[in-house]
């Protein structure tokens, strides 16, 4: 068995008398795809929120190890967590909406830079060489998302499926090693679902990802996902390959219904 590149134990998270997560336990091993499913308010958002530093945990461990060395991110800054390997999307976009699109992928990948301040300053051939290099990815990132032709535009400008692709190209950019896709079909039609779907495919292939997926549309997430979390009220009810999660009884009840046999 290889060491799991994440591993949370016992994870919980309280807002007052609220319990929003409790003792959750998930597991992913290097290159796998995993999606994390639950009807509105089941704890997916707060799961990936504690795991990217937003929200300390209350109680529990999450033990990430990108590499040789194992690192705690809980309680750890979300710049931190990011510098560690982590990258994400957020379910409510998040970009410099008053930037172009070019600039939102760079400041993106400039946070892993080390260049120091006099080099910048000073615009030293050190730092223009690093500035080249990041502008360089930076357009490869946009080219892979088919948004190299809107590169100048102001993100304000994109449609909402394309503000989608920015947020990835954006995540991708931070070099990461576990990538967290919150909710990334959200307001696609169809056909830009399944294009999606491939994406996300050839993402984790060429850059030796490890994907959590959460994600309402189940075909994309039967479609790729190589196993599943079922969160409902804060806690995992399910786990399991896509086959076992339709066909569990209380992932019927909690969320999905007629729908997970359907698919």
């Amino acid at each position: 068995m290889t060491t799991p590149i994440l591993e949370v134990t016992d994870l919980t998270r309280n807002f007052g008398g609220l319990a929003a997560l409790s003792n959750v336990d998930l597991t992913l091993q290097p290159g796998e795809l995993v999606g994390l499913i639950g009807p509105n308010g089941a704890g997916k958002t707060t799961a990936f929120n504690l795991l990217t530093g937003v929200y300390p945990p209350s109680a529990g461990t999450i033990k990430f190890t990108p590499g040789e060395n194992t690192i705690s991110l809980g309680g750890r800054k979300p710049y931190d967590i990011c510098r560690a390997g982590v990258g994400r999307t957020f379910q409510n976009i998040r970009l410099f909406k008053d930037l172009s699109v070019l600039d939102n992928v760079v400041i993106a990948m400039e946070q892993a830079q080390t260049y120091s301040l006099i080099s910048s300053f000073f615009h030293t051939p050190a730092w223009s060489r690093a500035r080249a290099e990041v502008l360089d990815r930076s357009r490869e990132f946009l080219q892979l998302l088919r948004l190299e032709h809107k590169a100048h535009d102001l993100a304000r400008n994109l449609s909402y499926g394309e503000q989608r692709h920015l947020e990835i190209a954006r995540a991708l950019a931070t070099n990461p090693r576990l990538l967290l896709l919150d909710e990334p079909a959200a307001g696609m039609n169809p056909a830009e679902t399944a294009q999606l779907t491939e994406l996300i495919s050839w993402i984790r292939e060429n850059y030796h990802l490890t994907i959590l997926l959460i994600e309402h549309d189940m075909s994309l997430v039967m479609a790729i996902c190589e196993r599943i979390y079922v969160l409902d009220h804060g806690i995992v009810i399910a786990s399991g390959t896509p086959d076992e999660v339709q066909h569990n009884p209380r992932v019927i009840e909690a969320y999905l219904g007629q729908e997970v046999n359907g698919v």
